[in-house]
């Protein structure tokens, strides 16, 4: 867990010299804001905004090892870039340009992980649309953790106002009734 820890250090240190938005989600924000679990790789929003991708996607090509090959052209089509760090550590970066992803980078804080180490992570309230959005079976289990450590602070219309329409957008409204019954089960 150290290295991941350090490494993820060592790529905020990277986006802030490049004065770069940005703030890690996924298990990393879990550790944080729910249940603690195992993580082996980094994720991470970096608003790159929506016509200027490829100068983010190749400055992170020259700084970081590609996890496959025509690592640039996914990048941009798919926007998110498929990263090893030196130690050989995966890294996530979703190239961020929505309002929601806009408003969540924003919204992050600088948190402790380890001594002198704080990381710029996505609040709770974000962290649950980005999953439920995802809308994989261990993204729920991390949901389920969210709720039960953050309980009544979360922002129930917030979370909902902002998934709706993502998930439309996806075809997903399933996920939007699961959230919703989850975040207002728990509050009846």
């Amino acid at each position: 867990m150290n290295d991941l820890i350090e490494t993820a250090a060592e790529l905020q240190e990277f986006f802030e010299r490049q004065r770069w938005e940005f703030c890690f989600i996924g298990g990393l924000a879990v550790i944080h804001r729910g249940e603690p679990r195992l993580t082996r790789d980094i994720d991470v929003t970096l608003l790159a905004g929506f016509s200027e991708e490829a100068k983010f996607v190749d400055l992170l090509l020259d700084n970081y090892a590609a996890r496959m090959p025509s690592a640039r052209e996914f990048a941009i089509e798919n926007r998110v870039v498929l990263l090893r760090s030196n130690g050989g550590i995966p890294i996530d970066i979703a190239l961020g340009g929505l309002p929601f992803e806009e408003e969540a980078t924003r919204r992050a804080c600088l948190v402790s992980y380890a001594r002198n180490c704080t990381l710029r992570i996505c609040q709770a309230d974000d962290l649950i649309i980005m999953k439920a959005f995802a809308d994989r079976s261990e993204d729920w289990r991390d949901i389920d953790g969210i709720v039960a450590k953050q309980g009544n602070q979360l922002d129930s219309k917030r979370i909902l106002r902002h998934l709706e329409p993502l998930v439309a957008v996806k075809g997903n409204r399933g996920a939007f009734a699961r959230l919703k019954e989850l975040l207002t089960g728990s509050r009846d």
